[in-house]
């Protein structure tokens, strides 16, 4: 009887995990990722719909702060610093609040993004941003609440907040000539040091070509000084491997001093034991 009432128990169990109904939800979710220009700019939020009733002045008070949209917070995400209506914004996370009002609709970019609609104890010191958006009226009603990127080039895109009859719009703007021109003059100017010593390193350890490897690793270590211990390191077991024991040991001194400046003890100990080994070798 016990095991039958625990059969049972288990099957009733089973049965309310199982048995969970989905509907759809009332305001879906949505998420775009839009890149502007070299700007990558992320919103999640969720789209109430209008379902017969009037938004603007009655459903979304004017002159009372919105959660611009439904649900969760309302979300923006910029990978840069950007400038919104002439305004700069740094990179980052926001939840998005508004006071629309009939003729024009204050946004306000949110530092906390984990509320749920409006935050109760409302905080000044954590909007980032304010902003005046202009309103237009839309030439036919908009059912469903939206965000939009619109009108975008490489350094700018409208912002447009639009349901039932209203379109309010924000102007982002975003620094791609300042992005642009530092990678043209970083490539331009050729690879760095970190960049010949990693295709050397590469090269030593794969075992692809020593010469090569060898002619990247002492650019490297030209271009970094003597204070970069670990290049130097790698560049006097390429020449005791190449069979230069004289310079791989005058390499190594060199590493061991840097390394004994940066009390580094591991790069003190192997510098010290391959100068001993090769020393003793010649």
């Amino acid at each position: 009887m016990k095991k039958l009432l625990s059969l049972v128990f288990i099957m009733c169990l089973t049965f309310s995990v199982n048995a969970q109904i989905q509907t759809p939800q009332p305001s879906p979710a949505i998420k775009i990722e839009q890149k502007v220009g070299l700007t990558d700019v992320t919103l999640e939020y969720s789209r109430p719909a209008m379902r017969g009733r009037t938004i603007f002045g009655d459903l979304v008070p004017y002159g009372e702060v919105w959660r611009t949209g439904a649900n969760a917070n309302t979300k923006i995400n910029f990978s840069t610093d950007v400038m919104i209506n002439g305004k700069k914004l740094e990179k980052g996370s926001y939840a998005i609040y508004s006071i629309p009002n009939k003729d024009s609709w204050e946004v306000m970019f949110y530092s906390s993004t984990d509320n749920w609609g409006v935050p109760q104890n409302w905080d000044e010191s954590k909007v980032a941003l304010k902003a005046k958006a202009e309103t237009t009226e839309l030439p036919m009603s908009m059912d469903s609440f939206v965000i939009m990127l619109h009108d975008i080039t490489n350094d700018s895109a409208s912002l447009n907040f639009a349901w039932e009859n209203t379109k309010a719009t924000l102007l982002l703007e975003v620094p791609t000539d300042e992005l642009a021109t530092a990678s043209i003059e970083k490539i331009m100017n050729g690879p760095t040091a970190s960049d010949y010593f990693a295709a050397g390193t590469y090269y030593h350890e794969s075992g692809k070509d020593l010469e090569k490897a060898y002619q990247w690793v002492s650019k490297a270590t030209e271009m970094a000084g003597d204070q970069a211990f670990w290049m130097l390191r790698r560049k006097s077991l390429i020449e005791a491997e190449m069979g230069k024991k004289d310079q791989a040991i005058e390499t190594a001194k060199k590493s061991l001093a840097s390394a004994e400046k940066a009390n580094n003890a591991d790069y003190v100990k192997m510098n010290k034991e391959s100068i001993a080994e090769w020393e003793g070798s010649k």
